[in-house]
């Protein structure tokens, strides 16, 4: 590898520093963030390591360099701090940098899962798009009934109800309801394309043997850990997913506070799945642990400590192919 390029990516524009072995800039500049735009900048650049921050836009450059042959490294841009704290920051300093860092091999780089595992990402995150659209077109509905000082009890998830409301002849609630019937029924077609997707699964049919966790929790939780093999340990994967407590150590002393960062996706779907499990599996181990738990603790953090405990047991269950264990399991014991 002659070449070594940082590029900052924006949605429509990029911009790019390559540089030498010497770290010498022997190109520099914008083009636009599409493939001719690709094949403009890059005529005749040669082999080279390309460092691209993590962001909205960078699957499609991404895929296209991976295509041409370039070694390509997605950083991490929570751990780029060098670029977030120049007191100078333009679109040509932070390519600058990235090529700086991959000339020196120094990039944070990002996991970056198959295309079916992409793909999938994107089917699961856009179908909780949709369901969180919904609600807050449910939400306008019942703020919409308060200022009007109407009390009615109903279920916006029922078409009953729903025809309760058309008969109230208010257009902005007319709207709303006309909206949530076209997002159920694109909700309707990805819940299918996913539990299709589910049925074929090895991966999705283990995790559905847990009591609380269904066809789109399954998926999403594959689809946010793309591959178990990737996380040395449970705990690795606890704290990917940000489900451990952050620690403040100051010689002896030690605490521990709140949980933060990680994959919100995955940390949301495991606190929805733990929620269920202990109301329907009172005899397993996760919901007995919680119980322990809730007795000292607030019921909030109790199930976050749940949720960390179904995710050690997610691990090992994609780990050894082993369906869930309701009395526990301790893999060590297998050995």
């Amino acid at each position: 590898m002659n070449r070594y390029i940082g590029i900052d990516v924006h949605q429509d524009k990029c911009h790019a520093t390559i540089q030498n072995c010497d770290g010498e800039t022997v190109k520099r500049g914008y083009f636009q963030n599409s493939p001719s735009g690709y094949d403009d900048f890059f005529d005749g650049a040669g082999e080279g390591i390309v460092a691209i921050e993590a962001g909205d836009a960078w699957q499609p450059i991404y895929d296209w360099l991976d295509e041409k042959g370039f070694e390509v490294k997605l950083a991490d841009p929570h751990k780029m701090r060098i670029i977030a704290e120049v007191k100078i920051k333009t679109d040509c300093r932070d390519s600058e940098a990235l090529a700086d860092l991959v000339r020196a091999d120094l990039i944070p780089e990002v996991y970056v899962p198959c295309d079916e595992k992409r793909d999938l990402r994107r089917t699961v995150r856009h179908r909780g798009k949709l369901v969180k659209d919904r609600s807050k077109l449910m939400n306008r509905i019942q703020a919409v009934l308060r200022e009007r000082g109407i009390e009615l009890d109903v279920d916006l998830r029922t078409k009953k109800d729903r025809r309760k409301l058309l008969e109230l002849g208010i257009d902005s609630i007319d709207d709303y309801l006309e909206v949530i019937e076209t997002l159920d029924d694109r909700i309707g077609e990805l819940e299918e394309e996913i539990e299709e997707t589910a049925g074929d699964m090895e991966e999705a049919q283990l995790l559905m043997t847990i009591p609380g966790v269904k066809y789109y929790s399954a998926l999403t939780i594959i689809a946010e850990i793309a591959t178990v093999e990737r996380f040395p340990t449970s705990g690795h994967l606890c704290s990917y997913a940000g489900l451990v407590p952050s620690v403040n150590q100051s010689g002896s002393k030690e605490v521990h506070g709140s949980i933060q960062g990680g994959r919100s996706l995955l940390r949301w779907i495991l606190y929805q799945c733990v929620h269920v499990h202990i109301q329907h599996a009172p005899e397993s181990h996760i919901t007995k642990f919680y119980k322990r738990l809730a007795r000292k603790k607030p019921k909030k953090v109790a199930k976050i400590a749940a949720a960390r405990k179904l995710l050690k047991t997610i691990y090992w269950m994609l780990k050894l192919k082993e369906e869930f264990h309701p009395e526990g399991y301790d893999p060590r014991k297998s050995r």
